[in-house]
Parts: C-alpha cells; structure tokens; sequence
C-alpha cells in the first residue's frame, strides 16, 4: 500500500508477493504518470502549460498523446468528459489516474502474476480470481453507500472479461466534477423529474473506459446514462440525489443482493 496522486493505492495478491523489482514497477507506474501530469506539482509538464511556460506542441509525447485521447472521449461522451477547466486550463485528472493503474496491471502481467487487484481510491483493476476462503473465488468487490460512508450499496462478484470498476462521485469530494448543464445548481425539482446523479459505478473491460464514462455519467446525468449504456458495452449503478438506485441488468447479476 502506498500514497500516491492524492490518493492511496492497495495491491492484492492471491498467493505469494510479487518479487521486489515487480512492486517497484507497480509503485513507479504511479509516480511517473504523478510527475508528468499533476497539478498540483509545480514542475510537472501540465503545470508548466498552465502557466504558459511550456507550449504544448513541445510537451512530452506521451503528454500529447492523453490530451489527444481525452479529446476523443470528449467527441464520445458529448463532452460530458472534457480535459479542460471552466477557465481553458487542461487537466487530464480524470484519465490519467486510470492510465496509471493500467500501466501498473501491465507490470504484473509482465512479471508473470495472473491473480491480483489493484484498487486507487476506489477505482479497481482486477486479474484471475481471489483466494478468500483458501479456495479460488471470484474478486469480491464493495460500492459505498454515498449517503452513509460506513455502509455497502452492494457486493459483487467480478467474473469474465469486465474487470475493471470506477466510481465517480461527490460523496468524498464535493461537486469536483464539472457539469457542463449545471443541473446540479437548480432548484425546485418536481417531483417526478430525473435528478443529477451524487454516484455513478461503471463494470468495464478496462479501467480507462470505466473511469471515463463513470465520470461523463456523474457529470451528463440520467440522459447521458442512457447513451453510454445504448453504445457501450459496459454496466451501470447510479444514485440519484435522493438516494434511489439505477442498475444496468449486468450489474444486478454481478451484484446478486441488489434489487434496484
């Protein structure tokens, strides 16, 4: 376990511990997209843009490449996803903490480990199976009551080829993601209409795509879902500011308690 981009990040590993130069890689898949992209790092490449002391034509390749990816899923959500601030700054914060833990699943499977789960505040990239129990079982995974932190939504059971899950939410953090209908600035809804979101999960085949489209939902609300699921192949959670539960039928089989 270690911290990292503002958040903590946990390895599990059924059976024995990778060696030390494979934890090393893990750790470093982390830091090395940190220095790169953070914001809040002065001499990272994407403060440096903001400031105007770096053109982003000269900027790494790499960093070229995640701005010209976010500008795709941008195209693809309808700019419900968007790497850029209100005010024009660009943050890729909502691609590139899924890119790290990508990279880090990379190392593993280089490294030859086939059952592990790496979990970024939430955010979960999975392999194989568990061995709770002492016996192979599916990964067991737990989404937090957005309304109680201390409580469980659900537990699911992670099978097949969707192995990654993202949660975006403003639980934790506040309304941090921006909204570009502003439905979460209104006021008197009536009764019967689709409220914003306060927690979207999305079930993927990979972590990027879950992440991203965890936050275009969060931030396009109940219409944006439905398009996501209409041209994803993907699941869905969603709790809506009074508390009530959408789930995809994928995720309610995953998640055999949940009857939303």
């Amino acid at each position: 376990m270690f911290d990292t981009m503002g958040t903590t990040v946990s390895l599990n590993v059924a059976g024995a511990l990778p060696n030390a130069s494979t934890l090393m890689g893990v750790e470093e898949a982390f830091a090395d997209i940190d220095r790169r992209f953070s914001l809040y790092r002065d001499d990272s490449e994407l403060s440096r843009i903001a400031r105007g002391e770096l053109p982003l034509t000269r900027a790494d390749v790499e960093v070229r490449q995640s701005y010209a990816d976010a500008l795709d899923w941008a195209r693809l959500t309808g700019d419900a996803f968007t790497p850029h601030r209100p005010d024009g700054v660009i943050d890729l914060s909502g691609l590139v903490k899924a890119t790290a833990i990508a990279r880090a699943g990379r190392v593993l499977e280089t490294a030859g480990e086939v059952n592990w789960l790496i979990n970024a505040g939430g955010d979960i990239l999975l392999s194989g199976e568990s061995n709770a129990g002492g016996g192979r079982e599916p990964w067991r995974l737990a989404i937090i009551d957005p309304q109680d932190r201390q409580g469980l939504l659900c537990l699911l059971d992670v099978t097949g080829s969707r192995s990654a899950l993202a949660t975006s939410g403003t639980a934790e953090r506040g309304e941090h993601v921006w909204r570009a209908s502003g439905d979460h600035r209104r006021d008197g809804h009536r009764p019967d209409e689709r409220l914003p979101f306060v927690q979207v999960s999305v079930l993927a085949h990979d972590i990027v795509t879950a992440d991203v489209l965890a936050t275009a939902i969060l931030a396009g609300g109940p219409e944006r879902c439905d398009d996501v699921l209409d041209r994803f192949d993907v699941d869905v959670l969603t709790v809506d500011g009074r508390g009530e539960l959408t789930a995809s039928p994928g995720f309610r089989r995953a998640a055999g308690l949940l009857t939303a």
